[in-house]
């Protein structure tokens, strides 16, 4: 029989190798290619932003990350693919807000469930959209635009990129805090939309900076403000929606890495660091700015998933208040 003594030697051996065998197999990884899944088509702002980081972590890491684009349902297919891999840290998912704080819910049959089945890894970037206008709009700023809607209910419309996007959200959201009532015209996607802004049809339009900017400086459309917190340094000379007229307001389409459930966290700490490092690099947020995006290059694991809950929450609030729904 084992004495008392010898049981707790034998113990706080065991607790020892417990703990020293994850952080010997982080110190250890990659050994092999990662997959970087990323839920939409090759092209888009996410794939582009996926690109952009995993070139600058493979040079990292020593191992290539391989961007694996799994396209459909609004992003939901990739999220679920990603969710199911094994916890090893050799497959990772790019999400973003349409995935992982607003398709919860408008969506109750997704086989996933953001809260239990993956591991919060990094904080990535932001990207905030612009406010553009037809030039025939008889508007200069977000205070004059609050005005002429509040004198006209119902009959400006706004364009967005689908029902249950955030860009619809967005618009809803301006709506809702400047009280005002502006009719929504989907289409699929904002450069559909484009035209018909452009000839006054539609008077309204959260589009991506990158995107909307060309038309702003070939004269065809006019920028009042930008969403985000601060001002965006691809077009510094407008400002805020919360500066110019309505105070608070902030909308931007976040993106973050995700691992499946289960991660050691050994191998968290070690991703977590591996993509900050990534995104202080003058190249990677040079490529990001082009891109409309601002690199998050300091947040933690813990800190990613509260803002993650936050921004799910209140997307929940509004889907409901506003009782928007998707075919």
């Amino acid at each position: 029989m084992t004495s008392r003594p010898g049981l707790l030697k034998l113990l706080s051996l065991a607790l020892g190798l417990a703990l020293t065998v994850p952080l010997a197999l982080a110190q250890d990884y990659p050994t092999r290619p990662i997959r970087l899944v990323v839920p939409f088509p090759a092209g888009g702002a996410t794939d582009l932003l996926a690109r952009a980081i995993s070139q600058k972590l493979s040079a990292q890491l020593g191992q290539q990350v391989v961007v694996d684009n799994k396209a459909g349902a609004g992003g939901s297919l990739g999220s679920a693919e990603a969710a199911k891999a094994a916890p090893d840290g050799y497959t990772l998912l790019i999400a973003t807000s349409s995935t992982h704080s607003i398709g919860p819910h408008l969506n109750a049959k997704l086989s996933y469930k953001v809260d239990q089945d993956f591991t919060p890894v990094a904080h990535v970037a932001n990207a905030a959209n612009v406010v553009l206008v037809p030039p025939s709009l008889p508007v200069k700023d977000i205070r004059e635009l609050i005005a002429l809607a509040k004198s006209k209910p119902g009959q400006l419309n706004y364009a967005s990129s689908g029902n249950g996007t955030i860009v619809h959200l967005t618009s809803e959201s301006f709506k809702s805090q400047a009280g005002v009532f502006i009719t929504h015209i989907p289409y699929r996607g904002t450069a559909l939309a484009i035209p018909d802004l452009v000839a006054g049809n539609v008077q309204l339009l959260f589009d991506s900076i990158v995107s909307g900017m060309p038309h702003v400086k070939d004269g065809r459309l006019k920028a009042l403000a930008v969403t985000g917190k601060a001002r965006s340094p691809l077009a510094p000379e407008l400002p805020t929606v919360s500066e110019s007229g309505l105070p608070g307001f902030e909308s931007v389409t976040w993106f973050g890495i995700y691992a499946p459930k289960g991660l050691a966290p050994a191998l968290v700490a070690r991703l977590n660091n591996e993509f900050n490092t990534a995104l202080k690099s003058a190249e990677v947020r040079e490529r990001l700015a082009r891109l409309g995006a601002e690199p998050v290059s300091d947040a933690s694991p813990a800190q990613f998933a509260a803002m993650v809950k936050a921004d799910s929450e209140r997307w929940g609030r509004l889907i409901r208040e506003r009782k928007i729904t998707v075919e």
